[in-house]
């Protein structure tokens, strides 16, 4: 090997180092490397940022788009809703999640698929009296799992894609990697059933108890022409909410005090709930029910730009001593007041008819711009945004969801190519204004999107200079059995990704796999659908995958948890993949 050979694989251990031993941030390590191969002539500069205009690179960008779009109009959480029900044991329970998380992941990217499933889960094992332990890295697993399935189910099959259209002018179909995919979540996600419950421990998140929060009474109607309507309190999931209990019903004239989990619900019906201000969130993320303070509705802000927010009245407020309807509130502030809260405790009676003080703490639903307006103003002493608490637009999630079908359509059927269909579809997206503008820029990615791009220049030097065929030759040695060599360069593609990034760890394997290809006189596919399933297999470290990390807390869970499900998991679904590869794709 020459100078250049030795200063990339230099180049490489150090992106290692850094990524495992020090807290700087991946994306600027990534770009340091770019940097220092591209000054010391290692790579051009043109060859240094061609991971920027790869097709995978942009097909993931686009599709952070796509799932705002979906997230935005609650349709995975109206489907998740729906499939999750009410089963009677922890083992039903899984199994109710299981399905839909995996299902989603193979057309959704499964990052936002588990971000959106978590709350939801939460509630859930709550209002079921279950553990969360035992759902939430079940959750992560089988979303990881059902990711394998499609092309478009994780950002790293993406990314092997985009690397072979740029290198060997291949692209793969939509459901090509389902022949594999498929099984290993039928597989994975038995064993998930029946041995998670046994093996995950039984621990508690923190949840924030309502004697030590502020008290609010939040009123909300049953939607006449909605879901809920004909359904009993305990089938519309309303008996145990996280940060909120059910105190009465009014109905009509009458009102209902002792509410029975059988009590059906009627159109109109005007619920009391009494609890956290968090209550209020999770009550707008029930389809069916609408906020009952009718002013909420003559509120001059679009819907996508709504938020909760808490606000505590100032000395210099006003209408001191007015009631709510008498200082005109809403059209001074441009926000509605949903409940109030006074010394910590929540006030009865009609909003409309308190007399403000003082000190109160008011659940306001306004523009998101709110709390930067007034957080300075002297009419109020406090104000804070309930953090995601915008609500869904359930009217524009039948059409969200027809989008996505319509893009898999597309591509599935060779019509366009993913990065084209996914292009079409955050257009529509945006158009349809199932997402703004604003929003969507949000929540594209960019460190992601630049540890990607930028991994690509680590693959190029070491292609380019030689270091990938040596450290082939090395790693294969006197192995002559592609599937010996196979093997080994899955369970390497698995260490790198428990270490650094799952798609830091695809774009330094694909070089060193297409050198083990070239130097046994093989086809690459295999080895490219291997580092594809390995990359996203991790298991054994909430480090390894990012869905593993976001369940991290929730759960309550320890890194021992971790090894104890996943390393089985590991080996079952390593062995399970080494042996469909090539039966699939010849060697």
């Amino acid at each position: 090997m020459d100078w250049d050979a030795y200063l990339s694989i230099a180049v490489v251990m150090a992106v290692l180092a850094g990524l495992v031993l020090t807290r700087v941030a991946p994306d600027v390590i990534l770009m340091a490397a770019l940097a220092t191969l591209a000054i010391t002539g290692v790579l051009t500069p043109v060859e240094a940022l061609q991971g920027f205009a790869n097709p995978g690179v942009m097909t993931i960008a686009t599709l952070y788009v796509v799932a705002a779009g979906l997230k935005e109009t609650g349709a995975v959480q109206f489907i998740a809703h729906r499939l999750l029900g009410q089963p009677a044991t922890l083992r039903r329970a899984q199994l109710r999640m299981l399905v839909p998380a995996g299902g989603l992941s193979a057309f959704m990217n499964n990052t936002t698929v588990v971000a959106m499933f978590i709350p939801a889960v939460q509630e859930w094992a709550y209002r079921l009296k279950l553990p969360p332990s035992k759902l939430l890295l079940p959750l992560s697993y089988a979303a990881i799992l059902g990711g394998t399935c499609t092309l478009i189910g994780t950002s790293t099959n993406l990314v092997v894609d985009g690397l072979l259209q740029s290198e060997r002018g291949i692209s793969l179909g939509m459901f090509e990697l389902a022949w594999v995919g498929v099984p290993l979540l039928l597989i994975g996600g038995t064993f998930l059933w029946l041995f998670a419950g046994r093996l995950l421990p039984d621990r508690e998140s923190v949840i924030e108890q309502f004697d030590q929060a502020r008290e609010y009474c939040v009123e909300v109607v049953v939607e006449s022409a909605g879901p809920l309507v004909g359904k009993s309190i305990q089938e519309a999931g309303l008996r145990h909410l996280r940060h909120g209990y059910l105190a009465e019903i009014q109905r009509g004239d009458r009102l209902l005090t002792v509410v029975s989990p059988d009590t059906d619900l009627q159109a109109g019906d005007i619920l009391m709930f009494i609890g956290a201000p968090e209550c209020a969130r999770e009550l707008r993320r029930v389809h069916g029910l609408k906020p009952a303070n009718g002013d909420v509705h003559k509120l001059d802000v679009a819907h996508h730009r709504r938020c909760l927010v808490e606000a505590v009245i100032g000395p210099d407020f006003a209408g001191l001593g007015q009631t709510i309807r008498e200082s005109r509130f809403r059209s001074r502030f441009q926000a509605v007041i949903l409940s109030i809260s006074r010394e910590g405790r929540r006030l009865p009676g009609k909003v409309g008819d308190i007399k403000l003080q003082v000190g109160d703490t008011l659940l306001l639903e306004t523009a998101q711009d709110f709390v930067d307006q007034y957080r300075y103003r002297k009419d109020f002493l406090l104000v804070s945004a309930l953090h995601d608490s915008t609500p869904p637009d359930y009217r524009k999630a039948p059409l969200a969801l027809g989008i996505l079908g319509l893009m898999v359509s597309l591509s599935a059927f060779g019509v366009l190519s993913i990065l084209e269909a996914a292009m079409l579809a955050a257009g529509g997206m945006l158009t349809s204004q199932c997402i703004t503008p604003s929003k969507a820029r949000r929540y594209v990615n960019l460190q992601v999107l630049i540890v990607i791009a930028a991994s690509f220049a680590l693959g190029a030097a070491m292609t380019e200079t030689g270091a990938a065929r040596a450290i082939a030759s090395l790693l294969v040695g006197g192995v002559t059995a592609p599937w010996l060599a196979l093997a080994l360069v899955y369970a390497l593609t698995v260490l790198f990704t428990e270490l650094i990034t799952n798609n830091a760890a695809a774009v330094l394997m694909f070089p060193i796999a297409g050198a083990v290809a070239d130097h046994l006189g093989v086809d690459l596919m295999p080895f490219a659908i291997a580092i594809m399933v390995a990359a996203s297999a991790s298991f054994m470290t909430p480090l390894g995958y990012q869905t593993n990390l976001m369940v991290y807390g929730p759960g309550g869970y320890r890194f021992s948890d971790y090894l104890r499900i996943g390393f089985p998991l590991s080996v079952l679904v390593g062995v399970t993949a080494v042996a469909l590869i090539p039966m699939v794709w010849a060697f």
